[in-house]
């Protein structure tokens, strides 16, 4: 058993508590968080990026999704933890566990801060059952986790108009149109991709992620922002000031909202606002529960932010080239390793005019590595690459002109008829959905099967979404829009609109042998207006070649021969005037036509 367990078991008795929680969050929500809110991480030494963790005297239980499964029974393993893999049937929720475990009367502790509302809520109400107290205060990190990284803010600057398209005062103009549709008088923001996204600002709090520490409060003519205020220069404190924003402490806002007045009608976001902040509400105000505008807002693009996506997409293209060019030569005289491979890729990307950071950590999987949907190499697992079989590559970064998401499975040599089937099944989905032509009004959920088709008829699938929103400069990931056939019915995904971006990411993972996935991320675009109503399409952001060495062409039909062929004439359009003579050579051969047999 991990001594960090013991410690934490010890905790728990001094403050007479039966259960502890420990969710994957900060006090925003976020699903990528600073260091300083690793707590699960160093109490379980599961390091996936979801997961919730709960502790008793007796048992202790992580819950986590398709995507973590394997990683999560290695790393588990001797821990005295349990894994419990949510969406499989006849898996106990963590409801069900703490009212097993926890005795009438008991007490479950929890940093109340760090848990959504709406979890918080349904906890307490099921809790309260068996007269369970939910102590919501009660952060045990502080006293267990003895070396815990200290909450540094970083630098915040400023998004340039040309990249952000919007300034930041129409931006307010508009959600302010939006709360006035609600009847609200007072909009609490907490999300930290929301913040950024409104005041054209952008930071560095959390890895790969350019947000910062903040939250923010809006009346119709007050703009209240509280963040660390040594984290602003002197001039942007000015820009600032200037624009009228009034800018307070990180650590006011839970006065602030204790000082609301009685008439305040204040609306706020029960999925993004913390548990704790939203009972520190006064309970006469009126409260209307809702998704965030600024959700909606920023996730459909503006000419000047899709103008730059496509640039970002172009350098981001330039490099993959670059790499995989290298790649295929390297492979086969050269050491290389998960983990060089890794940062050769870096080193391509930070060549590229305003390349900022990567925008997760890259995924670099070869051969069995690659069945864990989220690999990561370590010095401890890296591999070395050799001439034969299939390396997984999921990665991306930010640009000042956007963020871009990519994933490409390479042959590096060799592969099995197996791995040329299932290839072939997940290339074909990814080019179904790519190719939609839909009526608006459609959501995600009734798209996904384009993708997943090929591979069911297979009696194959894979334990992750198809596809999720990406922020321009902000999230990877971001919502409303995302692609999942078995999304909640009560949660839907948003509407899919013109301007919102969402990755096409089917993939096949066979436990212990490879792993598939191949992405792009897909521009939504008008359509024609027909008798049935006004359509909608895709167009492909992502420019870069599909490695046609791992495709099986007789499971193909001409038409998907074709959209295959037409993808990889615009990838040569775009990127061969950025390439050397060598990489362009290349280029031309992975571009080429493909025929049917």
């Amino acid at each position: 058993m991990k001594k960090e367990l013991s410690q934490l078991r010890e905790a728990m008795k001094r403050r007479g508590l039966d259960a502890y929680l420990i969710p994957t969050a900060d006090y925003h929500e976020s699903e990528y968080v600073n260091e300083h809110f690793q707590f699960r991480k160093y109490i379980s030494g599961f390091t996936g990026s979801a997961g919730t963790l709960v502790v008793t005297a007796d048992e202790a239980g992580l819950w986590t999704d398709g995507r973590y499964f394997l990683q999560a029974e290695q790393q588990l393993s001797g821990s005295g933890i349990t894994l419990y893999r949510l969406g499989v049937s006849g898996t106990e929720a963590i409801h069900e566990f703490l009212t097993r475990t926890i005795p009438d009367g008991g007490a479950l502790g929890v940093d109340g801060r760090t848990i959504p509302y709406q979890m918080g809520r349904h906890l307490a109400a099921t809790l309260e059952k068996k007269n369970i107290s939910f102590s919501y205060e009660e952060d045990l990190a502080e006293s267990v986790w003895t070396d815990r990284p200290p909450l540094c803010p970083k630098a915040i600057w400023s998004l340039p108009l040309s990249s952000a398209g919007i300034p930041r005062l129409e931006k307010l103009a508009q959600v302010r149109a939006e709360l006035q549709k609600s009847g609200a008088n007072a909009y609490l923001i907490t999300g930290l991709d929301d913040i950024a996204w409104l005041m054209n600002l952008r930071g560095n709090d959390i890895s790969c992620n350019p947000v910062f520490f903040s939250y923010c409060l809006l009346t119709p003519d007050k703009t209240k922002l509280f963040l660390h205020l040594d984290a602003l220069s002197k001039e942007l404190h000015e820009e600032l000031v200037q624009d009228g924003i009034c800018l307070c402490s990180y650590e006011e806002i839970y006065d602030a909202l204790r000082s609301l007045p009685v008439n305040c009608h204040l609306f706020l976001d029960p999925s993004r606002v913390s548990y704790r902040l939203k009972q520190t509400v006064p309970k006469e105000i009126r409260q209307i529960l809702g998704t965030n505008p600024t959700t909606l807002l920023k996730s459909k693009k503006n000419a000047a932010e899709i103008s730059c996506l496509k640039e970002a997409n172009r350098k981001d293209g330039a490099a993959m080239v670059k790499f995989l060019c290298w790649l295929k030569e390297a492979v086969a005289k050269d050491s290389i390793t998960e983990i060089t491979a890794s940062s050769r890729l870096e080193a391509f990307r930070r060549e590229q005019e305003g390349f900022l950071d990567l925008s997760f950590d890259t995924i670099a999987a070869y051969g069995s590595h690659a069945a864990v949907i989220h690999y990561t190499p370590t010095p401890e697992t890296d591999t070395a690459l050799k001439p034969e079989g299939l390396f997984l590559l999921d990665s991306g970064a930010h640009y000042i002109d956007g963020t871009t998401d990519i994933t490409r499975t390479v042959a590096l040599g060799p592969v099995t008829k197996e791995m040329k089937t299932c290839y072939t099944a997940v290339l074909k989905g990814m080019l179904a959905l790519a190719d939609a032509h839909f009526p608006s009004g459609c959501r995600g959920e009734h798209l996904d099967i384009l993708a997943r088709r090929p591979l069911w008829e297979l009696g194959l699938d894979y334990r992750h979404g198809t596809g999720h929103g990406i922020g321009f400069l902000l999230n990877v990931h971001e919502g409303p829009n995302r692609f999942a056939w078995n999304t909640n019915p009560q949660k839907p995904s948003g509407i899919l609109e013109p301007g919102m971006v969402t990755s096409d990411e089917p993939g096949f993972y066979e436990d212990g042998a490879f792993g598939i996935r191949i992405e792009n991320d897909l521009l939504c675009i008008d359509g024609p207006d027909t008798a049935y109503g006004h359509f909608l399409a895709f167009e492909p952001l992502t420019l870069c070649p599909i490695d046609k060495e791992a495709i099986d062409i007789s499971q193909m039909t001409e038409y998907e021969i074709e959209l295959l062929n037409q993808y990889h004439a615009l990838v040569w359009r775009e990127l061969s005037g950025r390439l050397s003579e060598k990489e362009k050579a290349w280029l031309q051969q992975a571009t080429s036509p493909i025929h049917a047999l």
